[in-house]
């Protein structure tokens, strides 16, 4: 057993609070995802599940064991994709594969089946004797998920894996997840700042937010806690000041978020407050350019929760 369990773990930087008392469980063999906006707290926890950084209080136990005891036996379980690209410009792809199975003490027949496995399911088995520095910003992420699955681990953490990649490279990245998932029955946890991968491949969420939780379960289980609100999203030709201010003084209008040009509300359900969000509009001149009114999403639980998209 594999699973993970996050219990009550506080972490902080000086007088910083970057964790307050957060807990979940991971289950074994599923895709995990943490949202939150940026300062939330994920890269602070993907840290502590390595066992890169130590916390104040609590403890994570993989499989029963605890980090805190038994660091150096659970860190070897892991497999750890930072944000940032950790690889040698100067070398190949092979001799990356090389350099941190080796890392991992393989070597000989072991390592050669790892490399050809590790390149395969990242699509780089064309691409071995390409150096680094001449690759796309996909192919180096796709190469840095490979050098961290070399060990075979039994958990894969992923923090950002598809940021600034092209539409081919996210997609061949996900399909590697899903694949490493359910081929090798591997344990991922996964940090997006894309709401649409998210939804794609986790099974579970948890939505984090100034080193809290705020909500977590599947998608579905997500969405039901704002079952009773509607999202609105209006175009208009301008966006003059103090539109926010006036939208939170009608009753009913829960969240207001302007951004990409838009006009993003969160209300209860009634045709009256969308009535009444018409009317404050013509009132200041404002043209609709469209208006539209959806149920509840991943989105706009995210949204309603945290006062923000997710990309803030």
């Amino acid at each position: 057993m594999y699973e993970i369990a996050i219990q009550n773990v506080t972490k902080r930087y000086d007088d910083q609070l970057a964790l307050d008392n957060v807990s979940t469980r991971i289950e074994e063999g599923e895709v995990f995802g943490l949202l939150g906006p940026n300062g939330a707290g994920k890269t602070t926890l993907i840290h502590l599940i390595c066992g890169l950084i130590g916390m104040d209080s609590g403890d994570i136990l993989i499989g029963g064991r605890s980090m805190k005891k038994s660091p150096e036996e659970l860190k070897a379980m892991i497999g750890y994709v930072p944000q940032d690209i950790v690889l040698f410009d100067s070398l190949s792809v092979k001799d990356n594969l090389e350099y941190f199975g080796r890392l991992y003490h393989l070597s000989g027949t072991r390592l050669k089946e790892k490399m050809q496995s590790a390149s395969e399911i990242t699509g780089l088995s064309d691409h071995l004797k390409q150096k680094v520095k001449k690759m796309s910003g996909g192919m180096k992420r796709r190469l840095n998920i490979a050098c961290a699955i070399m060990h075979d681990p039994k958990i894969l953490v992923l923090d950002e894996p598809t940021v600034g990649v092209d539409p081919q490279s996210r997609n061949h990245i996900l399909e590697s997840i899903r694949t490493m998932n359910r081929s090798e029955k591997m344990t991922i946890l996964y940090t997006s700042h894309y709401m649409e991968e998210a939804e794609a491949i986790c099974d579970r969420l948890m939505i984090l937010d100034l080193g809290k939780e705020l909500v977590q379960g599947t998608k579905k289980e997500i969405i039901r806690t704002i079952t009773n609100e509607t999202v609105v999203e209006i175009l208009t030709e301008r966006l003059p000041s103090g539109l926010t201010e006036s939208f939170q003084e009608i009753p009913g209008v829960k969240k207001v978020s302007i951004s990409e040009g838009k006009i993003h509300l969160i209300i209860d359900s009634s045709d009256h407050i969308v009535e009444k969000v018409v009317r404050l509009l013509s009132a200041r001149e404002i043209k609709i350019r469209n208006l539209s009114v959806d149920n509840p999403t991943l989105e706009t639980v995210f949204l309603s929760i945290t006062g923000k998209a997710l990309r803030d």
